[in-house]
């Protein structure tokens, strides 16, 4: 397999966790934004929805959005529940990141770390992205500060999915991480996972 992977992105580093966790062998192809790789792919037609990741299987086909390629990489692995209302819970958390974490946490990283979306890092959007991430790490905090991860008593895809942007939502998106310890020791604990801080 071959992981077409963005460096600095949280949604690619989701994958290569999932890798690293699982030992499933893959060629990482880095295409960081504005790189000749990234150019290559798309010209290559590798891309699917034209975004990174996306995951090239062994007989060509592609997957694409991080969450779908989690879910594919995870069959078969303790990453899924087998009890169907945890998967369900832990699915929730997965549609969760995509459309209430990913567009606040990550993009208030992307504006302030890409000088090509510098133009969008107005201060009122800044500080409405920092007021809404909050938010959005409290609900998370408020479900880690009773239980070690996400969905049931093990670590899970939910886990995975919700790590790749909150892993720097303090040093990248400039979120007041001191104010989530249970978020902290969730992060510590993903962390200490084999593999996970090489990914």
């Amino acid at each position: 397999m071959q992981l077409y992977s963005m460096p600095s992105s949280g949604n690619s580093l989701k994958a290569r966790v999932l890798l690293a966790l699982t030992g499933k062998p893959a060629d990482i192809v880095d295409c960081e934004a504005g790189s000749d790789a990234l150019v290559r792919a798309k010209a290559q037609g590798v891309l699917p929805f034209g975004k990174l990741p996306t995951l090239v299987l062994d007989d060509g086909q592609a997957l694409a959005e991080s969450n779908a390629i989690l879910w594919y990489l995870g069959e078969d692995t303790p990453f899924i529940p087998d009890d169907a209302t945890l998967r369900a819970q832990m699915l929730g958390w997965m549609f969760w990141e995509q459309y209430n974490h990913e567009p606040v946490i990550a993009v208030r990283q992307a504006l302030v770390s890409y000088p090509h979306r510098a133009a969008e890092a107005t201060p009122e959007r800044l500080a409405d992205l920092l007021e809404r991430g909050h938010g959005v790490l409290q609900v998370m905090e408020d479900r880690l500060a009773k239980a070690d991860w996400l969905a049931g008593d093990q670590v899970s895809l939910a886990d995975i999915s919700l790590y790749g942007y909150t892993c720097t939502a303090g040093s990248r998106g400039g979120f007041d991480m001191d104010r989530f310890p249970a978020i902290g020791r969730w992060l510590d604990r993903i962390a200490a996972l084999p593999g996970v801080l090489d990914a």
